[in-house]
């Protein structure tokens, strides 16, 4: 059963929840788990999980979801997950700790999009979800969020370093969400009367003494002044030792990181400069369309005019070219599962090759003999072959590899010097990208 995954669909926002609380295990998983999935069949609407997962996945029903935990649980205690076959993309995760471990039952939602929830009344309904848990169950902290916010804010760690902030936990109010529940040992940080004062949209104190707050009508507006404007005032009522003006210029910091770039990169390494800032992430990947945009790759320098052509010099000039056409093959095996599209021998594949490299960090992951000895002039090769293939070129072999040539029209054109350059360094993949080597040719060809 397939389901959607984050990483198969067009990057954006995510709305994010981590609810995080505790359970009485003597009072057993059924009397536990039961109020919590009623309150989820209820208030989930269009959103509902119709995919459960233990060790494997079944269509999401109360039996598959007990057939889930009952495959999922161990001494430890228990991990299910809960998904969608269909839009919005969802990634729930039910996990409890058993004892020796201090008991713990936490919730973690991802759903994408986050623009899903501009609806009011879906919005509604994640606030009543989380009331419903929260008033079952005696909440640590829960807090939602956009992908971006926390990659911006520095979520979940907040400034400490990981240990700290594993040991911890969220101790203190270091973010307000969108929605937010506190929990005893927060209220009583902040103090009962002031948490109930809190200038928020909504403020509620559930029977079991936790506190529900929610800052806006929909979490869609986040990066809106007046939510920021809002944001601010809560927290700095929440916690007056923060001086409000710093904490809303942090705020509008971000939302100023979100605002939308257009990409107007050079064309030709565009198309791997748009998979360069698919990597990037969510909260920053503005400020690196805005930097790419002013990039430009230097002039290709790996090639001669043709009158200057350097002559074949070897013995045997087909059994040269035989092993370059190895080399290139070599290549293609060692990658046809990453890059599909790489026995095209086209010029996206250049591209997706280009792409590989730097998203692997290739130059710096692998030992530079390998590169230098092995993959250097791998890459050479597949180039030049496809300066053949694609724009009828003639090779000239030398015995120097890096002086080997490609004849295309009036110039030759060196892919193995193009290839030694380019495997230099993550940089040196955009500065000598194969691509735009391969488009220049193809221009100066007439």
């Amino acid at each position: 059963m397939k389901v959607l995954e984050f990483h198969e669909l067009p990057v954006e926002d995510r709305f994010n929840l981590s609810f995080e609380g505790t359970f009485a295990p003597e009072a057993g998983l059924d009397h536990t788990l039961d109020p919590l999935l009623q309150a989820l069949e209820s208030c989930a609407g269009d959103w509902m999980p119709n995919v459960v997962k233990g060790r494997r996945r079944r269509k999401y029903s109360r039996a598959a979801f007990w057939k889930a935990v009952e495959e999922a649980r161990d001494e430890h205690g228990v991990m299910v997950g809960l998904h969608r076959t269909k839009w919005p993309a969802l990634d729930m995760t039910l996990q409890l700790w058993f004892p020796p471990h201090p008991p713990k039952l936490d919730f973690y939602v991802s759903l994408q999009p986050l623009s899903f929830f501009a609806n009011a009344e879906r919005s509604r309904g994640i606030v009543e979800l989380v009331r419903e848990w929260a008033s079952r169950h005696l909440v640590t902290h829960a807090m939602t969020s956009s992908l971006a916010e926390d990659q911006l804010s520095g979520a979940p760690y907040y400034g400490r370093d990981e240990r700290t902030a594993r040991r911890d936990g969220f101790d203190k109010i270091y973010e307000v969400g969108w929605l937010n529940v506190f929990g005893p040992k927060l209220m009583e940080s902040v103090g009962r009367e002031r948490m109930l004062s809190t200038p928020a949209y909504k403020m509620e104190e559930l029977p079991n003494g936790t506190i529900l707050l929610v800052t806006r009508p929909t979490p869609t507006d986040f990066a809106s002044d007046e939510a920021r404007v809002a944001q601010a005032r809560i927290q700095v009522h929440l916690r007056p030792e923060l001086d409000e003006a710093i904490v809303l210029r942090t705020l509008r910091e971000r939302s100023a990181a979100l605002v939308p770039v257009e990409p107007r990169f050079h064309p030709d390494v565009a198309p791997l400069l748009l998979g360069v800032v698919d990597q990037v992430l969510l909260g920053e990947r503005q400020r690196k369309i805005a930097e790419l945009n002013a990039y430009q790759p230097p002039e290709p320098e790996e090639w001669r005019p043709a009158s200057s052509a350097l002559p074949c010099d070897v013995e045997d000039p087909d059994f040269v070219l035989d092993q370059y056409r190895q080399l290139a093959q070599g290549l293609v095996a060692a990658l046809r599962t990453p890059v599909p599209s790489f026995f095209d021998l086209t010029p996206g594949t250049l591209t997706d090759l280009d792409l590989y490299f730097w998203r692997e960090d290739f130059p710096r992951r692998y030992r530079r003999e390998v590169i230098d000895e092995h993959t250097a002039p791998a890459v050479g090769a597949y180039l030049g072959s496809v300066l053949v293939r694609r724009l009828g070129g003639q090779w000239i072999p030398r015995k120097k590899l890096e002086e080997s040539q490609v004849r295309v029209g009036n110039r030759v054109w060196l892919p193995f010097l193009r290839a030694r350059r380019y495997m230099h360094s993550c940089q040196t993949l955009l500065d000598y990208s194969l691509t735009q080597l391969f488009l220049e040719a193809e221009r100066q060809r007439s």
